[in-house]
């Protein structure tokens, strides 16, 4: 009985398929192989199109950014991750709504502010009403500073449905040399050659400073980064909801810089009408038939060396120049525009200047409510 069940097992084991390891491995290296090259064909709108915000976590008040982890937010490249993750994408827009969207830099996302005191939240607060319909405000600002940034995020909030849009910006948004700076436009090559092609725009679309990635750099292998940070922004997305923390809010920070070097240089420009990117204000403006320009508020010193300088920023030949040429651009044009620049006291800034506290934005949301009013009057 024994002598027979080991002629049967021996018999079995002799019949079993061996396993060949080195075959297995190099099976699963040609999968591996084909899946990384496939993966060029997957484009990042598809990836960044997969969200968990709006679906099981409230979208986010203002687009994803920051450096740290206590934001619960980070930076990346994928616009349309970026607005899958808003708010303005998971909400149907309403018979009755009137829709505002706020585009701009770090002033309008809200640097040092929370989401409730940040121009739209401010504006949402005041429960107002336009053309007999209830006002909602979103903000889709983002920090770094260039026209052609805000175009990019403008051109792709126009299918948003909005009612009015409302355009906040300053003088350092315009030089032609920081057009292609913000790291969120040197990044999207494609989109922004598509901006240069759909809106004439004087920019050269093979300037090295785009970023124009080849075959190998679309692998899953050489894109493992901004998968990893797509995953990331679902997993932050938790921890956001709990807690309603987007950014650091430190309890000590350096002001906004009083005392001024007794320099009259704006980025070494010597002309301002050939050096600025006004073709590309231009363009946004052309995006919707409802838009406000607005020129933002900044600090004006009263500091050392402020009669030379209004701030870190700007020598007062050089913005006042600028001012004269935006209003005569804005005039000409017939365009709405609201020159505010002055409007915010110079204690009421934080660490920019043209970062506003709570009450400096307060003050803001007083006049963009009244424009948003009087439109419809």
């Amino acid at each position: 009985m024994g002598g027979g069940s080991g002629k049967i097992i021996k018999s079995m084991e002799q019949n079993r398929p061996s396993i060949h390891i080195f075959r297995v491995i190099v099976k699963a290296g040609a999968l591996f192989v084909l899946f990384n090259f496939a993966f060029i064909f997957v484009k990042s709108e598809s990836l960044g199109r997969i969200t968990l915000y709006n679906v099981l976590f409230p979208g986010r008040e203002r687009l994803p950014f920051g450096e740290t982890r206590e934001a619960y937010n980070l930076s990346l490249y994928n616009l349309d991750a970026m607005f899958a993750s808003h708010v303005i994408s998971g909400t149907e827009k309403a018979r009755d709504e009137y829709r505002v969207i706020l585009i701009g830099d770090s002033s309008v996302w809200g640097t040092l502010l929370t989401p409730e005191q940040t121009l739209a939240g401010q504006l949402n607060a005041k429960s107002l009403t336009a053309c007999d319909k209830s006002v909602r405000a979103y903000n889709l600002g983002y920090p770094t500073i260039s026209l052609t940034k805000d175009l990019m995020i403008l051109d792709l909030a126009a299918q948003y449905e909005p009612d009015m849009i409302i355009w906040l910006t300053t003088l350092e948004a315009f030089p032609n040399d920081k057009q292609l700076d913000s790291p969120i436009v040197a990044n999207n090559a494609e989109g922004i050659e598509k901006l240069i092609a759909n809106y004439q725009l004087r920019m050269d679309a093979n300037d090295p400073a785009l970023v124009e990635p080849s075959k190998w750099e679309q692998t899953f292998v050489s894109r493992r980064r901004a998968i990893a940070d797509l995953v990331r922004l679902q997993i932050y997305g938790a921890l956001w909801a709990s807690t309603g923390i987007d950014q650091v809010y430190p309890e000590n920070y350096e002001r906004a810089q009083i005392d001024l070097e007794a320099s009259g240089d704006f980025h070494g420009i010597t002309s301002l009408s050939e050096s600025l990117a006004f073709d590309a204000l231009d363009a946004g403006m052309s995006v919707h038939p409802n838009t406000i320009l607005v020129n933002e508020p900044m600090l004006i010193s009263d500091g050392l060396n402020s009669d030379i300088r209004y701030n870190f920023f700007y020598p007062r030949r050089a913005y006042d120049e600028y001012r004269q040429l935006l209003g005569e651009r804005a005039k000409a044009n017939d365009w709405k525009y609201l020159d505010l620049w002055d409007l915010v006291p110079a204690s009421e800034f934080t660490n920019s200047a043209i970062h506003p506290t709570p009450y400096g934005e307060s003050l803001l949301a007083d006049e963009i409510a009244g424009a948003i009013q009087n439109h419809c009057k």
